[in-house]
């Protein structure tokens, strides 16, 4: 018999931990391999972790709403294989679980998956860990072969082929990705993100209501502070005159929900403007990783949307820029609607390069979004509001009554200064004011 050590998945490129929600067996109980093991949270989305071998569980390391590192042991199987999958080569031993559960996050270091050449780890579905758990290959290992998927990840095809070629060769390595000339040289690595010292306990008075945040609210708010540590923030303005777009919609959304069979909002139509601007200046769909550009040539779109709790969630357009606006207006719809009906996956929600919210969908003129880490810019979209505007003519200048709306950029000012910042934001400025009132559907 052998004992096989069920890690927590790594579930995101920016996603360092995880809360179990519910434990579907305890000790003692059989489990089938891919079955159900656990349910867990992060600050995206829910999400399933199936078990990687059949047989019996012997231990469960963590309890329900505890904070766990990714790659940390969270349960140990007895299982008839003849391999157990190995746990990541860095990691430390698993912590025994805390006497009384709480929800905070856990203040011990995460234990460190083995580095890549981007510097962090890969997202690894499940199908891809369960392959790895049936041929013995551990987290080490794992980490050293080649993925051909979207940003590096490994495919159910690049793990099949590694098994097939398996003891015919050495380990690949990962490929080294190609940087220019001056960023080869060694450089001295970041310093840590400053953290922010921690609140003197409120004295709290009067008539209060005291209102525990839920889980997904504390991830949130975690999330919100690591940014603001870690990237200085600038935010710039501009505004457009979105009169010529507005009229298209509404001349067309009938006609348009006709032909397509699907309703055509603003959001489409703005991130197809969005998306062609960022052709022009690809510096804002990037990451750093040290003092390295990581220049992401696909451009995965996220899109801030309300959940019926109130809280926000960041679903991802995949390779926006492939999509035409019944593309982009498909992807739009079906997302929103499985955010607001809590069917989005893991993946759903991964792999943004650039993200766009619409304040303006709460009435808001504008906002100072913050930037959803590891990007470099988030664009805010502010409320369509009619309001005289002096136009310039043949005959001289005029007012008019024209659809304004004010658009903001945050930016992360280490790699984007004011200059690429502003260009960008009036460049799709510009790209919705000129918008064709005489586009076809």
């Amino acid at each position: 018999m052998a004992i096989v050590d069920v890690v927590m998945p790594k579930m995101g490129e920016s996603i360092m931990e995880a809360t179990v929600l519910k434990w579907h067996k305890k000790p003692g109980d059989t489990v089938k391999m891919d079955e159900t093991l656990l349910d867990i949270a992060t600050d995206k989305v829910d999400s399933e972790v199936p078990s990687t071998a059949a047989g019996v569980i012997t231990e469960l390391l963590y309890k329900e709403n505890d904070v766990v590192p990714v790659g940390a042991t969270i349960a140990r199987i007895e299982s008839g294989g003849a391999a157990a999958v190995a746990a990541p080569a860095a990691a430390a031993p698993a912590p025994q679980p805390q006497a009384a559960p709480q929800p905070a996050p856990v203040q011990h270091a995460a234990p460190a998956a083995a580095p890549l050449a981007d510097g962090g780890s890969r997202f690894y579905s499940p199908l891809v860990l369960n392959i790895a758990g049936k041929e013995g290959i551990g987290m080490a290992e794992l980490e050293r072969i080649p993925g051909t998927g979207n940003e590096g990840r490994v495919t159910k095809k690049d793990i099949l082929a590694y098994v097939a070629n398996r003891g015919a060769a050495p380990a690949p390595q990962p490929a080294q990705a190609a940087t220019p000339a001056l960023v080869q040289q060694a450089v001295p690595a970041a310093a840590p993100a400053p953290q922010p010292a921690p609140a003197a306990p409120m004295a709290i008075t009067g008539n209060v209501e005291i209102i525990e945040m839920d889980r997904m609210r504390r991830l949130i708010a975690d999330h919100m502070v690591r940014s603001k540590a870690t990237s200085p923030h600038v935010t710039s303005f501009t505004e457009a005159d979105v009169t010529h777009l507005v009229k298209w919609r509404e001349k067309v959304k009938g006609p348009f929900e006709k032909k397509h069979g699907e309703k055509i909002t603003f959001t489409p139509i703005f991130f197809e403007a969005i998306i062609n601007c960022i052709r022009k200046y690809p510096m804002i769909n990037c990451s750093l990783d040290g003092y390295n550009i990581v220049l992401k040539k696909d451009i995965n779109i996220g899109m801030a949307t309300a959940l019926p709790t109130g809280n926000l969630i960041v679903p991802v357009i995949k390779s926006a820029e492939t999509k035409n606006l019944l593309g982009l207006t498909k992807e739009v719809n079906a997302l929103a609607n499985a955010a607001r009906n809590n069917k989005l996956k893991a993946d759903d929600t991964q792999g943004g390069t650039f993200t766009v919210t619409n304040v303006g969908t709460f009435g808001s003129l504008m906002g100072t979004p913050i930037i959803n880490q590891p990007q470099v810019a988030i664009l805010a979209l502010g409320a369509i509001k009619k309001r005289p505007v002096v136009l310039e003519t043949e005959d001289g200048d005029v007012i008019a009554v024209r659809h304004m709306m004010y658009l903001s950029l945050s930016y992360d000012h280490r790699i984007v200064d004011g200059s690429l910042g502003a260009s960008f934001l009036t460049a799709v400025a510009n790209e919705l004011e000129a918008f064709d009132v005489n586009r076809q559907i």
